[in-house]
């Protein structure tokens, strides 16, 4: 029998050892199924900077709702194709862990209070809701 050195023994413990945690099975190690809230707000007055401007102001504070990992205000973009929808005034996309997460938000006070406070600004909002698969 081939006698191993201690260093080459740790090299051979220590691969075999990254091999077997890639090959966990997915239940040993729980992935996170990111839910996107995407939401397109169209102004009562949409030539109205001002008006733009104030719904701004409350989505960004709207983004302190704790559960909210990653947040982006948005207008529409200068492209130009037949499938891009431009009529909406500002986007508001967020990013949670998993839908409770989203749904915690749903119920948080500061989201409650921005929609009392800014809903008059807006005559119609969509919603795009979706989980990572």
């Amino acid at each position: 029998m081939k006698k191993l050195e201690r260093r080459s023994f740790l090299t051979k413990a220590a691969a075999a050892s990254a091999l077997t945690a890639v090959a966990l099975p997915s239940e040993a190690k729980p992935k996170k199924k990111i839910f996107i809230h995407h939401v397109y707000f169209w102004l009562k007055n949409p030539s109205s900077e001002a008006d733009k401007n104030k719904l701004i102001e409350g989505l960004t504070g709207l983004s302190k709702v704790p559960t909210i990992r990653f947040h982006h205000i948005g207008t529409p973009a200068s492209t130009n194709r037949s499938v891009i929808e431009r009529g909406y005034s500002v986007s508001w996309m967020l990013f949670f862990d998993n839908l409770e997460e989203e749904e915690i938000y749903q119920k948080h006070p500061i989201h409650l209070k921005f929609v009392e406070d800014y809903s008059h600004l807006w005559e119609k909002v969509i919603v795009y809701d979706s989980e990572q698969i």
